[in-house]
């Protein structure tokens, strides 16, 4: 896999939202009848292929299809720690991104055994993703509530695709309190999967990272972030029974409802430290609000 990486040191990556290729002014009319002009997200088809075979189209932005490639591969189990990832090329004129492996592939069977899963766009994942996340150890990392805090509201403050256009879902890289890399997609499965990707290219190593994520806590977004071997996982959004079932068998610290000074924790409470003064944290501003809605699905 090393000779697609990029050894340099990553630079923070946060969204784009006046990148006119994601968005779409477009007209219509308002509950009273009246002309009203709104930005909507762009959404473009992405076939992606494992060297000849063709594995997937997904529903994107399509704004870093390289790391959503690779992310959605190493998440579903397809590419694995020994490989090594020849070439990742991308024709804009096709939407297609072809990721090329020393390795020869074949996942006929892998793909024939497909779930559907609770991903807002119809995320799906294939074969033995339960099986990929047993034995994996995460590491001992803390949970500073100081950092919680910091994080949520630098992120809620972060120029976005979601404040222009909403229809959007964000996920977010964080060490400490400092998010480091911000992807938005339709769908949070694909926004996981570019942050993947984008911590494979970099070697960003995920022993001390928090991931973020504004869409429900469920079963996929625990498997992905054990597979990506981050120890903690934030949502401002709820939790699914089985999402938390599988972060307490694994050790992953889960966090949801996080908004304001209000958070709860169902899973590895072990890591926090409560170190900020409940007090003194203010209660989320009514003009980030919005971002509860939308969200919560």
């Amino acid at each position: 896999m090393d000779q697609i990486r990029e050894r340099s040191s990553p630079q923070t990556l946060m969204p784009d939202p006046q990148d006119a290729r994601l968005v779409e002014r477009i007209t219509g009319i308002d509950q009273t009848g009246a002309q009203v002009e709104t930005t909507v997200p762009v959404e473009r088809a992405l076939t992606l292929y494992l060297n000849a075979q063709e594995i997937v189209t997904m529903m994107t932005i399509n704004d870093y299809p390289e790391y959503l490639a690779i992310g959605y591969l190493l998440n579903q189990n397809m590419l694995k720690a020994d490989d090594v990832v020849t070439g990742v090329d991308y024709d804009d004129d096709l939407q297609v991104v072809v990721v090329r492996t020393e390795r020869n592939t074949n996942y006929e069977q892998k793909l024939k055994k497909r779930t559907l899963t609770s991903g807002c766009a119809q995320g799906t994942a294939f074969g033995d993703l339960m099986e990929a996340v047993e034995g994996i150890d995460l590491p001992r990392a803390e949970l500073r509530t100081s950092w919680l805090y910091q994080m949520t509201r630098s992120i809620n403050t972060i120029p976005s695709l979601y404040l222009e256009a909403g229809a959007m879902h964000g996920c977010v890289l964080c060490v400490k309190g400092e998010p480091i890399c911000y992807m938005e997609d339709v769908g949070r499965h694909n926004a996981v999967d570019k942050l993947a990707g984008w911590m494979y290219r970099h070697h960003v190593d995920p022993a001390d990272k928090i991931l973020y994520t504004t869409g429900r806590l469920t079963s996929e977004m625990t498997i992905k972030t054990v597979r990506m071997g981050i120890p903690v996982l934030v949502s401002r959004s709820g939790f699914t029974a089985w999402g938390v079932s599988l972060a307490r068998q694994v050790g992953l610290t889960l966090v949801g409802r996080a908004r304001g000074k209000r958070f709860t924790a169902l899973s590895g409470e072990s890591r926090i430290v409560f170190d900020e003064d409940i007090a003194s944290v203010e209660e989320e501003p009514a003009r980030n609000r919005r971002k509860v809605a939308g969200h919560d699905d």
